[in-house]
């Protein structure tokens, strides 16, 4: 198994159930989280399906539904372990900035339908207000996004000590 085995196991899988019901509470379904913060809980930030089913004592469907959820909205990355035909889950590598990377292009690509809103509501309506309002937001942290992940990169870099040599501005 993993570098999970090397800890208390269950201060591990109360930290694991702690810590995933918080994604949960904020919208996240409950298996994805727990496979989420599984996936954190380890050194090396992998581990394959048949390790996280057993650390978290569900069946390997739980965790084929979990992952894929996780692939989609880009916060797990799925491999072929090597040597194996067995496929290695993995969190990306600089997990939040990546996460709020793609989130910012999300929120780019509701620029053209949220402006067609403000139109076809009437920008002086309640809810043409509250469509432009959102657009506004949106435009707003597009516009800020990168200045705050570079601010980010600094404060993560003074506190590690560290700095990639392939960081995005």
């Amino acid at each position: 198994m993993t570098q999970v085995d090397e800890r208390d196991g269950q201060a591990v899988l109360r930290f694991i159930e702690r810590f995933s019901s918080v994604f949960a509470e904020s919208g996240m379904p409950r298996m994805p989280a727990r496979v989420f913060v599984a996936l954190l809980s380890t050194d090396d930030g992998e581990m394959t399906a048949a390790d996280l089913a057993e650390l978290l004592r569900v069946s390997p469907a739980a965790i084929s539904g979990a992952i894929r959820y996780l692939t989609q909205i880009g916060l797990v990355s799925r491999e072929r372990e090597t040597g194996t035909r067995r496929d290695l889950y993995r969190v990306l590598d600089d997990l939040w900035y990546e996460a709020l990377f793609r989130r910012d292009e999300m929120l780019r690509r509701m620029t053209a339908p949220l402006k067609e809103g403000v139109s076809a509501l009437g920008p002086d309506t309640p809810a043409g207000r509250r469509i432009a309002e959102t657009l506004m937001f949106f435009e707003f942290f597009h516009a800020e996004l990168p200045n705050m992940l570079k601010h980010w990169r600094t404060y993560r870099d003074e506190r590690l000590g560290e700095r990639d040599s392939t960081d995005r501005p």
